[in-house]
């Protein structure tokens, strides 16, 4: 049954913050005079996103949820840099993805 509530959450998490993050994206994009709608650009933004939220849930947020089990791990400080870096550099280059 844990693990069913732990599916909901991270599901929540994902589409709450996602679409929290997905919206401000678009409105940083907008006051910059862009339009990624219809685009690979969007595409990478999307993709981006789920990298962040991956992130801040392997290091942060597992630990506050419903399984509490061993077997929990944070990413090392290298990779979350590594992901992190290509997140916002993908989030960068998207306009010029069309």
């Amino acid at each position: 049954m844990r693990g069913i509530l732990e599916l909901i959450r991270i599901t929540a998490i994902f589409m709450i913050l996602g679409g929290i993050m997905g919206g401000l994206a678009k409105l940083i994009y907008a006051i910059l005079g862009l339009n990624l709608n219809n685009t690979n650009g969007a595409w990478l933004v999307g993709i981006s996103i789920i990298v962040l939220l991956f992130v801040l849930y392997k290091n942060k947020l597992q630990f506050s949820g419903f399984l509490k089990e061993g077997g929990q791990v944070k990413l090392s400080n290298t990779l979350s840099v590594f992901l992190i870096s290509g997140s916002v550099l993908m989030l960068i280059f998207a306009p010029f993805f069309k």
